[in-house]
């Protein structure tokens, strides 16, 4: 460009038109300013079909610069992928280790490969939905889609944050709907769950009872259940007090922070944690542990394997938990689906839904777009109960 001569305008001393290798008529502009840190720089872009539209991109620039906007001037031709790639290499260590694997590969896998190219400045609504929003569609359920939105929200937050952005163009999204989400299939009903742990407490070591048996009547995750220490158990005022999931990338803090949370547990929960107490002791001074490595001190993690005396490791007990409940000769679940159960065995009970939400260490909302074909079962239940009420009201007060 630099050995291009340039012809000044007219109409504005930073406007030039030049001419190309095909003898094409072209316009520019150069704009001098002074960056945040008052450091003399210049902002130049060629290309322009016309004057005017040279212009207006000037006068653009111009007004950035008047508002303190230079970080937006200076990072104009900066891509999606770079963007992410910065984003996630200075914020990396301040997020949790699952939170850091989940954006990498999402930014890696996904976000890149489909819009990584384009501009960020130049990336729409539009844009975003035909070539990333459309396409994740393709390949994975609605919770995923809005899982991968969200944590692109994210990214393009941080850039309006740096100034780089002016506004979240994204706003409006057309996002798959998450009634896909709603636990149809993955709970049982209560005479299942009680034939699940009948046959766990007789065919299965105490340990898989214990673990399976907490969730079930507590309604916690399974990381969750797995984070727990012998000190989050008050057995006096029977409580347990979650603080913190262990999961396949180590130990972290909750969810969110309405995971974090003290609940009531049952007696029979609570008793047989005494008794798996008890238990562990044996087995562990079995395998040759000295009563001063206790792991059943405050500080140990209750749930350990009864094959490596270790705590239990989060993707091996699916395998085990799938064949205990195909032989107990129930329908297909999952872990998760005992907490599905545990939620909606106490809404058919009539319990408020932000009673429930507090248990769960969830939101009202969550509740009532995981849980909604159950609340709507209710509904339904009232009206016929309504129903049922004034019919035998009228009989009663009918004449003869």
């Amino acid at each position: 460009m630099d050995k291009v001569k340039l012809y000044k305008s007219t109409k504005e001393p930073e406007i030039y038109h030049y001419f190309n290798a095909n003898k094409e008529k072209l316009w520019m502009f150069r704009h001098k300013y002074y960056d945040a840190a008052g450091k003399r720089r210049e902002k130049k872009k060629s290309g322009f079909k016309t004057e005017k539209a040279a212009l207006k991109a000037l006068l653009e620039v111009k007004a950035a610069t008047l508002r303190g906007e230079t970080k937006h001037i200076e990072n104009d031709n900066l891509t999606v992928g770079q963007w992410l790639d910065i984003w996630y290499e200075a914020n990396q260590k301040k997020w949790k280790i699952a939170s850091q694997k989940q954006r990498e590969m999402a930014i890696r896998l996904q976000m890149k490969p489909l819009i990584g190219h384009f501009k960020l400045q130049q990336l729409t609504k539009a844009i975003y939905q035909k070539h990333y929003i459309n396409e994740v569609e393709k390949k994975y359920k609605p919770s995923t889609v809005r899982l991968l939105h969200n944590l692109f929200k994210v990214a393009i937050n941080a850039a309006v944050e740096e100034e780089i952005l002016t506004r979240n163009k994204l706003q409006g999204t057309v996002l798959p709907s998450l009634r896909g989400k709603e636990a149809k299939k993955n709970y049982l009903t209560p005479e299942q769950l009680s034939i699940l742990l009948n046959h766990i407490k007789q065919h299965e070591n105490i340990a898989y009872y214990s673990l399976f048996l907490t969730i079930a009547y507590t309604g916690m995750r399974k990381g969750e259940a797995l984070g727990l220490q012998w000190r989050n158990i008050d057995f006096t005022n029977q409580t347990i007090t979650i603080e913190r999931h262990r999961g396949n990338n180590g130990v972290d803090s909750t969810k969110t922070k309405n995971s974090e949370r003290s609940i009531k547990i049952d007696e029979i929960v609570l008793q047989q944690l005494k008794s798996y107490r008890i238990a562990v002791k044996a087995f562990l001074l079995s395998h040759g542990r000295k009563l001063h490595d206790d792991i059943t001190k405050d500080d140990s993690y209750i749930f350990i394997s009864p094959n490596t005396a270790e705590p239990f490791i989060s993707t091996r007990l699916n395998p085990i938990f799938n064949r205990i409940v195909a032989a107990a000769g129930l329908p297909a679940t999952t872990i998760h689906g005992l907490r599905h159960t545990h939620a909606t065995i106490l809404m058919n009970n009539d319990i408020p839904v932000k009673a429930i939400a507090e248990r769960l260490g969830n939101t009202p909302e969550m509740i009532h777009t995981t849980y909604g074909h159950v609340l709507r079962e209710m509904e339904d239940k009232i009206i016929d109960t309504f129903d049922r009420a004034i019919e035998n009201g009228a009989k009663s007060g009918a004449s003869s």
